[in-house]
């Protein structure tokens, strides 16, 4: 993997923060796969870039949790399906340029919160949430900006957000389950989710959906490693190069 230096440290960790770290790393690091799928396929040059560099930055912050684990090009490139850890919501595939925009949505009001509270604790994750709070509040500021400007713009751009909206609300669910050991109220967290992505939502002229709520039926057993079936694909094509040339130096 290559997104400029990161710095890693060389302490262990509990097993319960590794836990934690694999997940978190994994959520970034598929969401950084999916995102960099836009190459070349972006609605305007603009866009493409603006994706690229979300996706640069998600993979800045998968290379040092991953290392926090072990060796990071092995575990994104060596694992089996069943070993990856991340949330369903991330693996979904682009669809439309709404499904991904109502996909970025969920995520980064969800990892912004998140990390804001990681950033105050004494847990390994601090020094990174700290830092990475700063983009991801620009990611969220990126979907929720479109989020608005395809929900209160044409009837076809409301149909579609609209549509988008409904489909992957079922897997944000998954998302407010805890999370190794981290120091995190999920209720609270869920209850704040839910506050924000209402408010752009509503904003948008879009009407909010009904459920999931945390401890309810939800899709999405990622944290256990089962995966969507589209999630196959993905990382066969991600893993394709590494895997057929073992060993290889660039």
């Amino acid at each position: 993997m290559s997104a400029g230096p990161v710095e890693t440290g060389t302490a262990p960790i509990r097993p319960a923060d590794r836990t934690a770290a694999l997940a978190l790393g994994d959520d970034a690091l598929v969401l950084a796969q999916r995102l960099g799928e836009w190459a070349g396929h972006g609605p305007v040059l603009e866009e493409e870039v603006a994706l690229a560099n979300i996706a640069l930055d998600l993979l800045g912050q998968a290379r040092h949790l991953l290392s926090l684990v072990g060796n990071e090009d092995e575990l994104a490139y060596l694992r089996e399906e069943r070993e990856f850890r991340n949330c369903q919501l991330v693996e979904q595939p682009n669809g439309d340029f709404a499904h991904t925009i109502a996909r970025q949505l969920y995520f980064s009001t969800y990892q912004e919160l998140l990390h804001n509270r990681l950033a105050r604790t004494g847990t390994p994750f601090a020094p990174l949430s700290a830092k990475a709070v700063k983009e991801i509040a620009y990611h969220r500021d990126h979907a929720e900006h479109w989020t608005l400007r395809l929900g209160d713009g044409t009837p076809e751009s409301r149909e579609r957000m609209q549509r988008a909206t409904d489909a992957l609300w079922r897997y944000t669910g998954e998302l407010f389950e805890p999370v190794g050991e981290l120091p995190v109220d999920w209720t609270e967290l869920n209850d704040s989710w839910l506050a924000s992505v209402t408010s752009v939502l509503e904003r948008a002229t879009l009407t909010v959906p009904e459920g999931p709520r945390r401890g309810a039926w939800t899709a999405g057993a990622g944290r256990e490693g089962l995966h969507t079936e589209p999630f196959g694909r993905m990382l066969a094509e991600m893993q394709h190069l590494h895997r057929s040339h073992p060993g290889a130096s660039w």
